[in-house]
């Protein structure tokens, strides 16, 4: 297998893994969170974790192994800048609930952050 074919394989599994992650995660808070607009902002929280959680792991997945604690710092400022973001600009622009909004982003990004070093040397 070449370097390029496991890359992909690796970034597909994570991203397969994530989606299931995600849905359970998110289940689970429309349970506690019900209130009208809470599934929306959970579900917006969930679209962006996805796509932060797939770029940091991407970008780990680049650099190797000789750069990977460069890497993994980088992909928690990154996690870190984007919750910022989020809750003083996304969330008020997009008229989302902001506890179901910021607690989602918060549960989705743990959950993946935990699951993600299964698939680093996939």
């Amino acid at each position: 297998m070449t370097r390029g074919s496991g890359l992909v394989r690796a970034i597909a599994l994570f991203g397969a893994a994530q989606v299931v992650a995600l849905l359970l995660v998110g289940w689970l808070l429309t349970l506690y969170f019900s209130a009208p607009g809470d599934s929306a902002a959970i579900v917006a929280a969930g679209w962006v974790a996805l796509g932060v959680q797939m770029l940091t792991f991407s970008v780990m997945r680049l650099v190797g192994r000789e750069q990977v604690m460069v890497a993994w710092g980088l992909g928690v400022l990154v996690r870190f800048a984007v919750v910022a973001l989020w809750a003083l600009v996304l969330v008020p622009a997009l008229g989302l609930t902001a506890t179901p909004a910021l607690i989602g982003l918060v549960a989705f990004f743990f959950v993946s952050t935990v699951v993600e070093p299964i698939f680093l040397n996939i």
